[in-house]
This record gives structure tokens, C-alpha cells and sequence, in this order.
């Protein structure tokens, strides 16, 4: 990763007219790269871990999506910059996903605070989620969002070991209602040792 890797800016933003012809190779691509990014823990929780690429191709769907124009990119510039990792960490976008809307509602009714359960453990050091501040995701009654945005910041040592191929690693969400874990593949962690510096 180098420092242009670590913020997207105005430069960096194609046009819509030079977007749209290569669209579906670009999400082909981005598919192909998010499988090895991409962690499940438990039967309703997946972390998507981002990076530079990611956050390109989600402020380009969404300018394509909505089509506001130059008005709008400052907006999607400002809302997934901040996803990127910054060399020392890795980021993600934890999804509680849940495709019977019942379920969903009482699943997500009783996972109030799940976000501080949620850590990484490389080796025998662990990294507690950090999450983003932008926006309760809890509410006052214990329900939760279906979607946190954490990051995990590690030390020198943490990192070492992670980029050292067949170093374990296992993410773990520890709540009362779900407590699950699940050691990252080797192929995501090969993948996701390139977001540090």
C-alpha cells in the first residue's frame, strides 16, 4: 500500500461518460476481490474488510446510482474515504444479514451493543473493534443496525505476525445473543496483509 492508496480524491473520480463502458468489468473485478476479502462469522454476521479498491468502485456505483453529479462527490468522497485503511489497521463493513424480515427484526432487536464484542486475534495479541462515530448504531431500546463500519488497529508486532504466511488469525463477535468465531482463511489473510504499510 502506498500513501496514494490511502485517500481517494477529486482527481481520482472518473466521469460517468468514461465509467459507464467499463461498469460491468469493474464489478466483476470487484467481486472476484471482495471473495478474498471477505470473512463470515457465525451464521448472520460478515465482516468485508475494505480497502482503496473497494471504496473506488463504491463511490463510482454510487455516483453512477444516483447520478447527483459534481454536486455530489464530495459527499461520497467524505462518507467512504474514511474506510480506507491507513497502513497500521484493517477496516470492514459488518453485516448482519438475515434474509427473513421477522427474524431480522427480533435478531436485530436483541443484538444492542454487538459491535463491542467484536475483535481480532493474531496470535496471542487481540485488537478490539473501534467503531466509527458518525452514527449511533444502537438504538435506546437495544435494537441494532444491520450495519457497523469498525476498524481494527494493530501494533507492529500484531501486524509482523499477520503478514507472516500460516500466522492464525481469528475474528471473533462475543455477545450474550451471538458469540461465535471463525479463523480467517489463509487466502484472505494473504489479501488483506497487503492493506498494511
Amino acid at each position: 500500500m502506498t500513501a496514494a492508496d490511502r485517500r481517494i480524491d477529486r482527481s481520482d473520480v472518473m466521469t460517468l461518460a468514461d465509467y459507464a463502458p467499463m461498469r460491468q468489468e469493474r464489478r466483476r473485478a470487484m467481486s472476484a476481490l471482495k471473495r478474498t476479502r471477505r470473512v463470515s462469522v457465525g451464521p448472520d454476521v460478515t465482516f468485508y474488510f475494505e480497502c482503496y479498491e473497494t471504496m473506488w468502485h463504491q463511490v463510482h456505483e454510487m455516483l453512477f446510482v444516483e447520478k447527483g453529479g459534481e454536486a455530489q462527490v464530495a459527499d461520497e468522497l467524505a462518507a467512504y474515504n474514511p474506510l480506507i485503511p491507513q497502513g497500521q489497521e484493517l477496516v470492514a463493513t459488518v453485516m448482519i444479514e438475515i434474509e427473513d424480515p421477522e427474524r431480522r427484526r427480533r435478531t436485530l432487536a436483541e443484538l444492542g451493543g454487538i459491535e463491542a464484542g467484536m475483535a481480532l486475534t493474531v496470535g496471542d495479541a487481540t485488537a478490539t473493534a473501534v467503531s466509527e462515530s458518525d452514527v449511533e448504531r444502537t438504538t435506546e431500546e437495544g435494537k441494532t443496525s444491520a450495519v457497523h463500519f469498525v476498524r481494527f488497529p494493530l501494533t507492529p508486532a500484531m501486524i509482523q505476525a499477520f503478514r507472516t504466511p500460516g500466522t492464525r488469525a481469528v475474528l471473533a463477535v462475543r455477545h450474550p445473543r451471538y458469540d461465535h468465531a471463525s479463523a480467517i482463511p489463509e487466502e484472505v489473510r494473504a489479501a488483506l496483509s497487503r492493506d498494511f504499510v
